[in-house]
């Protein structure tokens, strides 16, 4: 867990649009649990826009949402001068959106999908631990949070096909 950043780190970050967008418009700046700031922030535009596309248009979304966050987060890891600061968040907020990919449509399949995120992300078991170690830059920021939303994805998707199953 790296340190808060100080008023002259934020001033840095958030004078460069990528600042902005890999913090999550700010939600990575909370002084505590910023990757759990980002990921509630990602749930506001999977409810009310992303849930309801076709998955075409979803997975065209994740897609450009990773590029932007891989150019944002390199941009603020060298304006920074740190690789993968606390409060660089987009990859939590594309971590959440992919857990819910085909999530059912019930508000609680929401909760679940966002807590199934946050135990992959912080547990990192291979080889989510393995990309947040060894892949630099922005593509390291965002991978091993992808990797961890695959987890939670698949485990949300056996759970809601054992309940339809159950049911």
């Amino acid at each position: 867990m790296s340190a808060p950043l100080t008023a002259a780190q934020r001033r840095t970050l958030l004078s460069h649009p990528a600042g902005w967008i890999a913090t999550a418009l700010g939600a990575g700046l909370a002084p505590k649990a910023p990757g759990t700031a980002g990921s509630l922030v990602a749930l506001l535009p999977w409810w009310f826009l992303l849930r309801g596309l076709p998955p075409g248009w979803y997975l065209l979304v994740l897609g450009a949402g990773f590029v932007l966050g891989v150019w944002a987060c390199a941009i603020s890891d060298r304006r920074l001068g740190m690789h993968d600061q606390g409060a660089l968040v987009w990859d939590e907020v594309i971590g959440v959106w992919l857990t819910l990919l085909a999530a059912p449509a019930a508000w609680w399949w929401m909760v679940v999908g966002f807590m199934l995120f946050r135990l992959f992300d912080i547990w990192k078991p291979w080889p989510v631990r393995w990309a947040d170690r060894r892949v630099g830059g922005g593509l390291g920021v965002m991978l091993d949070d992808v990797l961890a939303a695959a987890y939670a994805l698949a485990v949300l998707q056996v759970a809601a096909l054992l309940i339809r199953h159950w049911h």
